[in-house]
């Protein structure tokens, strides 16, 4: 299969070498990994699936991109998105922008360290806050939880849970 020249020029073989040490933050991530899911539903029961995640370095290694696919392929999809990470040194940190298609599902956020985390905040395409998390870091792991609020002052509500394992690097 011949790759389009879109994709020729999206890729990149690394980091840029000006950010190579602040683009470590996501860095780590590219390859391939499965993932297993938990979507917690208002009502208080919980819906379990798998997926793949798949993250490259593009635009001359001045971003990450990543597709998040659930359940694992062949089976129909019941998410097909990506998230575009571009470090930005004037704010120290990265935005983050999600876009669903499948599901019209869109998100703006910054991310950043904190501790042995990360974290990225922000709103998603409804108006509520958003917050990802990057937690349980290994090089070979991670656990990914996505909460929402609807005001500033309301809990933080998990929605989604990704226990990811790497296939390849």
């Amino acid at each position: 299969m011949m790759i389009s020249p879109l994709l020729a020029a999206l890729g990149s073989d690394g980091p840029t070498p000006e950010h190579e040490k602040d683009m470590e933050l996501y860095g780590w991530l590219i390859g391939s990994w499965e993932m297993e899911t938990i979507h917690h539903l208002h009502d208080g029961t919980t819906q379990t699936s798998t997926g793949e995640i798949h993250f490259d370095w593009v635009l001359e290694g001045r971003a990450i991109q990543d597709i998040w696919i659930r359940p694992k392929r062949p089976a129909p999809s019941t998410m097909y998105g990506t998230t575009l990470r571009v470090f930005d040194p004037e704010i120290d940190g990265w935005h983050i922008i999600w876009s669903d298609p499948l599901n019209q599902d869109y998100s703006r956020q910054i991310g950043r360290a904190e501790g042995k985390d990360i974290v990225q905040l922000g709103e998603d395409s409804r108006g509520l806050k958003a917050r990802w998390r990057f937690t349980e870091i290994t090089a070979n792991s991670f656990h990914w939880i996505g909460e929402e609020r609807s005001l500033d002052s309301d809990p933080w509500q998990v929605t989604f849970e990704h226990f990811a394992h790497r296939t390849s690097s």
